[in-house]
């Protein structure tokens, strides 16, 4: 088969031509369909974040077929353990011994991928392949972090890319007034922001209209923390929605005061891809999408990088 691989980190995606993959004991050989690109695989493929399986192909939001033609979503989490004290709890997102799709397993840069049956998603009929793919880690870790952010009338969304334009989606379907912060004089990122129903679109470092209820910050930027919770309004919560973010720099115990929270979101559960897979149609949710070939990979990150779409970038093999 066809692939795109990470051989070594700091160093440009590889076509290559890889031995079609062999399912084992309780998974699933799929014909990839679509692979969403998320910020995670530029991480990777930079050395932000640790590669523990190279090469390896990256990409974790795979929409695949199977054998007899059942339609799935492979997500970022590939694999638990099932019997650790995280496991056991129901925060099997946090699994000592847990395996990541693109990254510890193989993942959807490539024709075919294989995946743990128990961690494939069946998936809605009114969403095409690549409207699909980018829900299955943009999506499913906004909504964790929507979930985790409270039920505040006033949500702040700092970084508006992938997961923001799906998420910011849910949340207006939910009644909730949407602020976006984004780049200062990204005016593309702000327009297309307010496409999507946010109430009010402006840079990051500007005050809101309006103390928020709770903020989002998407950007691996750690300085947008403290500017977040300078916006909150007492009780109010920011959530770390990435898997990493440069250092977050110091500031006054009095922006933190107030019962203010910050907190982290990791990964994601089972749970979590059915119920965002499940008002996927309900909400209304439409990705914005630009494709690329296979054999275009390595430029859909660079895309990323440098910002050059809105919405979401999908591989389609």
């Amino acid at each position: 088969m066809h692939a795109a691989v990470l051989e070594a980190p700091g160093r440009a995606l590889v076509p290559s031509e890889l031995p079609d993959p062999v399912a084992g004991p309780g998974q699933l050989l799929l014909s990839v369909r679509a692979c969403g690109v998320c910020r995670t695989d530029l991480h990777l493929r930079d050395a932000e974040i640790e590669a523990t399986k190279l090469p390896v192909v990256l990409g974790h939001q795979i929409v695949g077929v199977t054998d007899d033609g059942r339609r799935v979503g492979v997500p970022w989490l590939g694999w638990t353990c099932g019997e650790c004290r995280y496991c056991l709890s129901g925060r099997e997102n946090l699994c000592v011994r847990a395996r990541f799709t693109g990254r510890d397993i193989d993942g959807g840069f490539a024709e075919q991928a294989v995946a743990d049956e128990r961690y494939c998603f069946a998936l809605p009929d009114g969403l095409s392949d690549v409207q699909a793919a980018p829900l299955l880690c943009g999506g499913l870790i906004g909504y964790r972090a929507l979930t985790l952010a409270g039920d505040g009338a006033v949500l702040g969304l700092y970084g508006f890319g992938s997961a923001a334009h799906i998420i910011s989606q849910v949340a207006v379907w939910q009644g909730r007034r949407v602020f976006a912060f984004t780049r200062a004089g990204d005016a593309r990122a702000q327009g297309f922001a307010r496409e999507l129903g946010c109430e009010w679109a402006g840079a990051s470092d500007a005050p809101p209209p309006q103390e928020l209820d709770a903020a989002i910050v998407f950007a691996s930027a750690g300085e947008l923390v403290p500017a977040a919770l300078r916006a909150l309004a007492p009780g109010g919560t920011v959530v770390c929605a990435g898997i990493h973010m440069t250092d977050i720099p110091s500031f006054p115990y009095a922006d933190l005061w107030e019962e203010r929270t910050i907190r982290s979101v990791a990964n994601l559960t089972r749970r979590d891809g059915e119920e965002l897979l499940s008002l996927a149609s309900r909400a209304g949710i439409r990705t914005t999408v630009t494709t690329y070939a296979l054999a275009e990979a390595e430029q859909a990150l660079a895309d990323l990088r440098a910002g050059r779409f809105t919405g979401s970038a999908v591989v389609v093999p």
